[in-house]
């Protein structure tokens, strides 16, 4: 039995103006990100509740448990949650047709691995301020992997992957918003 092809419809154009504005926001956030020497950036304070409300619904989805893979899960589904939700609304505005859209959640998704990568590099010292009490979750995950002595590489390689990411979804917009096409020359 084949498997069912999905029609999508061609790309919704973007026109200059609103492609040179979207463009201009994403260079002047990568140079705010460059700048700041906090490792918290504004966009985070979202990203922060969306991780908090991670660790309970993958520990309902785990299934609890002090130890073993609930408990794994619980601790990860922070994280999961963060990356999840803009993979979401990506894969919608994909269905849509709409490469701004794709954009803005490719970068937002992406976004995210910068401060994952400043909390993974924060495992050892425990020098951020955490929301509730207790260890970090990437002190429990690398401990737990025994990855604790390469926690400063892993994150940043996770950090060098957000921005590459975020350049790409940049790179990526632009070449579609600018494509030679009669409906994008408004």
């Amino acid at each position: 039995m084949p498997w069912p092809a999905i029609a999508l419809d061609e790309w919704k154009p973007v026109s200059r103006p609103v492609a040179m504005i979207a463009i201009a926001f994403y260079l002047l956030f990568l140079l705010y990100a460059a700048n700041n020497r906090s490792g918290f950036l504004f966009l985070d304070y979202a990203n922060l509740a969306i991780h908090e409300a991670g660790h309970p619904l993958f520990g309902i989805l785990g299934g609890g448990g002090e130890n073993g893979f609930g408990y794994t899960l619980m601790v990860m589904g922070g994280t999961l949650l963060e990356l999840i939700v803009p993979l979401a609304c990506a894969a919608y505005f994909f269905f849509r047709r709409e490469s701004i859209g794709i954009a803005f959640c490719a970068f937002w998704f992406f976004e995210n691995f910068l401060y994952i990568g400043t909390y993974m590099s924060d495992a050892r010292t425990s020098a951020l301020p955490l929301v509730g009490s207790g260890d970090s979750d990437w002190e429990v995950l690398f401990t737990q992997w025994n990855l604790m002595l390469h926690d400063t590489q892993i994150a940043h390689a996770t950090r060098t992957l957000g921005w590459l990411g975020m350049l790409v979804s940049v790179a990526w917009f632009a070449s579609r918003a600018f494509r030679r096409h009669p409906d994008n020359l408004r």
